[in-house]
């Protein structure tokens, strides 16, 4: 890798394509030879990094999916774990996550302390980051596991305070997001009020479909789209290219 840590390389990535956009694999979800093809082909079609995680883990060992998307990508693979059981050697980093917008214990805190030595065993990098759950229309799966509120999607000024927690703490990204299942995207007019009152890159998923949505997050001041599973059908690929190039205005992906 060029840069020093997976962090710098998401820093550059925003500073030099305007955005970043970063796909979200649940192997719960979907057939491993549909998300390996798409790990495979992420780099050619503009994907910035893929992050893996899901809420069980009913279908497969973790760390055997997390090892053979490796195995595939040419673009960083981070964790984004349901818990400390879902840490494996076999990625390049990890978004250390502490559910901010909730007050349950055990994903403010608990898991992280549980996870900590495992990461460090495991030798791979630590991205903190505020996880913020912002309604979304839906009882989505992060909402019903961690038995938590979602920040009401009209109400900006608690997500601004939850974000400027989220800094104060020394977190390194802030993650704005309706959850799995969400039927509604994170409100551009949350976007741009938390962006504009926090010095940390946010990124913003859950709801994601089209490419106009996407670009409106980054207009709107998020450094970073996540869209997750629903790419994987298109083996050919050209709606993610569409995706991708919504969220870096400043250069073109050649089709």
């Amino acid at each position: 890798m060029e840069h020093n840590s997976v962090y710098e390389y998401l820093l550059d990535v925003k500073e030099k394509r305007g955005g970043g956009f970063l796909v979200l694999i649940d192997p719960d979800k979907s057939q491993s030879n549909n998300f390996l093809a798409l790990a495979e082909s992420a780099k050619e079609n503009g994907v910035d990094a893929l992050l893996v995680g899901t809420s069980f883990m009913l279908n497969t060992n973790f760390s055997d999916v997390v090892k053979e998307i490796k195995s595939k990508s040419k673009v960083p693979v981070i964790i984004f774990p349901g818990s400390f059981a879902q840490i494996t050697p076999y990625a390049d980093a990890i978004l250390f996550s502490s559910l901010i917008s909730g007050r349950n214990a055990t994903y403010l805190i608990d898991e992280q302390v549980k996870g900590a030595p495992v990461v460090k065993r495991c030798n791979i990098e630590p991205i903190p980051t505020g996880y913020m759950l912002i309604d979304s229309g839906a009882t989505t799966s992060v909402q019903y596991i961690s038995n938590t509120n979602p920040i009401p999607r009209d109400k900006y000024d608690i997500a601004c305070a939850h974000a400027l927690a989220v800094e104060y703490m020394g977190m390194k990204l802030a993650y704005l997001e309706g959850g799995s299942g969400a039927s509604q995207a994170v409100p551009c007019e949350m976007i741009q009020a938390v962006s504009s009152y926090v010095n940390i890159p946010i990124l913003t998923g859950g709801g994601l479909k089209e490419p106009q949505e996407c670009a409106d997050r980054i207009e709107a001041g998020a450094s970073f789209v996540v869209v997750g599973n629903n790419l994987e059908t298109d083996h050919n690929f050209r709606y993610l290219k569409e995706l991708t190039q919504s969220v870096h205005p400043k250069e073109s992906i050649l089709a």
